[in-house]
C-alpha cells in the first residue's frame, strides 16, 4: 500500500511536522509513505531529514487569515494544480492521496478526484474544513470548526461526508530529550538554577511574541527567557535583546525538557508537543492575524490563555502553580500521544474501502 501526501506551507514548520509525523505511524502499519510539496517550498525539513519530495503547484490562500481576495486568488489557480497533481497520482500511482491542511489538502482530494482514487483530508482551518466536507472524508484538528462534529452533510454528492476528530500527531521521541544537552547550548547569560520560560510561535517568530518576550525580558524576572524561531522580519530581533534568543532550533525536545513553562501561540502542533511532554502553557492570544482557536477550551486546566497586558501577572501564577497544572498536562499527554496511531488507522481503513 501507499499514500502520497501533500502538503502546504514551505515543508519547513507544523505542517510538515503533521504530514511526517502521519507518515511515521503510516510505515509502521506497512503503508509506504510518498510527499509533495509546493514547487517553491525550500523543503528545509525534509531536506534535513533526507526524505525526498515530488514538486507541484500548491497555491495557499493565507489560512485563518483568508480573506475574499486571496481565497479567489487561489481557487484561481486551483484546478491547474490539481491536474498537475492527478498527473503525478497516475505516475507514482499511490492507493490514497492525504492531504495536509489548507491548499495541501483542497488540491490533494481534488487531484485524487481527477484522478480516480480515495482521499481524506487533514483540515484546521475554516476554508479547507468547508471545502474539503464537500468532497471527502476529514480529519478535523482542534484549529478546525468541525473538530467536534461527527458527521457533514454532502451537499453536492447527496451521501454524507465522515467527519474524524484528532488530536495533532506528534512524533514520539518528542517525550524524550535530554535537559544537560539544552544546557550546553544555551548562550552566555542562562542561569541553571532559574526557572526557564521558553517563547515560541512555530518555526516563525511574529511581532507579537517577539515583543511578548522582549517586555517579559525587560521586567527582569527570576526565570530565562528563551525564545526560538526564525523572525519573519529582520527587525523582531530589535526586541530581543532583552531575551535569549536562539533562532530557528532542530532540538526541541531538549528544550522542552529544560523548559518549566512554555508561552506558544494560541494554535499549532508546538501546544501538543508541550502538552505530550506534561509542560505547562500560557497561550498569547491573536499572535497570528488575530485568530483564535480556544485552546484554553480544549485543553482546560492545561492551558491557560491571556493577552499581552497580563502576560507578566500569568507567568508568575503559573510559575506557582507548576505541578498543579501538570497534572491536568498529564491526562492530555497519553490522548496526544496516540493521536498519530489513530490517523494512520483511519488512513488505512479508508485504503481498505477501495
Amino acid at each position: 500500500m501507499k499514500a502520497l501526501l501533500t502538503v502546504t506551507g514551505r515543508g519547513m514548520g507544523g505542517d510538515a511536522v503533521i504530514a511526517l509525523n502521519i507518515a511515521l505511524d503510516l510505515e509502521k502499519q506497512g503503508v509506504q509513505c510518498e510527499f509533495a510539496l509546493d514547487h517553491n517550498a525550500p523543503g528545509l525539513l525534509f531536506k534535513k531529514k533526507g526524505t525526498p519530495w515530488h514538486k507541484i503547484s500548491i497555491p495557499q490562500a493565507g489560512g485563518h487569515s483568508a480573506n475574499k481576495y486571496t481565497l479567489l486568488k487561489a481557487s484561481g489557480k486551483s484546478l491547474l494544480a490539481a491536474r498537475e497533481g492527478a498527473k503525478l497520482i497516475r505516475k507514482i500511482n499511490p492507493d490514497i492521496v492525504v492531504g495536509i491542511i489548507g491548499g495541501g489538502a483542497i488540491i490533494g482530494a481534488l487531484s485524487a478526484r481527477l484522478a480516480n482514487i480515495p482521499s481524506l483530508g487533514v483540515v484546521a482551518t475554516p476554508t479547507d474544513s468547508k471545502v474539503l466536507s464537500k468532497l471527502t472524508d476529514i480529519i478535523a484538528l482542534p484549529e478546525s470548526p468541525l473538530f467536534r462534529q461527527d458527521i457533514v452533510e454532502e451537499v453536492q454528492l447527496n451521501s454524507k461526508t465522515k467527519v474524524h476528530s484528532s488530536y495533532l500527531p506528534v512524533n514520539p521521541d518528542i517525550v524524550s530529550g535530554n535537559r544537560e544537552n539544552a544546557v550546553k547550548t544555551m548562550p552566555p547569560g542562562f542561569r541553571k538554577d532559574l526557572p526557564t520560560v521558553l517563547f515560541s510561535s512555530g518555526s516563525s517568530l511574529f511581532e507579537k511574541m517577539a515583543q511578548a518576550a522582549g517586555e517579559i525580558g525587560k521586567r527582569h524576572l527570576e526565570a530565562n527567557i528563551l525564545v526560538v524561531g526564525e523572525p519573519l522580519k529582520d527587525e523582531f530581533r530589535e526586541y530581543l535583546k532583552s531575551t535569549l534568543n536562539l533562532g530557528y532550533v532542530d532540538n526541541l525536545p531538549d528544550l522542552y525538557q529544560l523548559a518549566d513553562l512554555v508561552v506558544l501561540s494560541d494554535d499549532g502542533l508546538m501546544v501538543h508537543e508541550a502538552l505530550a511532554c506534561e509542560l505547562p502553557i500560557i497561550t498569547l492570544l491573536k499572535v497570528k492575524y488575530g485568530r483564535y482557536h480556544n485552546m484554553e477550551g480544549i485543553f482546560p486546566g492545561a492551558v491557560i490563555e491571556c493577552e499581552l497586558d497580563k502576560l507578566e501577572n500569568q507567568i508568575q501564577y503559573v510559575l506557582g502553580k507548576n505541578d498543579v497544572i501538570k497534572d491536568k498536562s498529564k491526562f492530555y499527554a497519553e490522548l496526544i500521544q496516540n493521536a498519530s496511531p489513530k490517523i494512520a488507522r483511519i488512513i488505512k481503513e479508508k485504503i481498505k474501502e477501495k
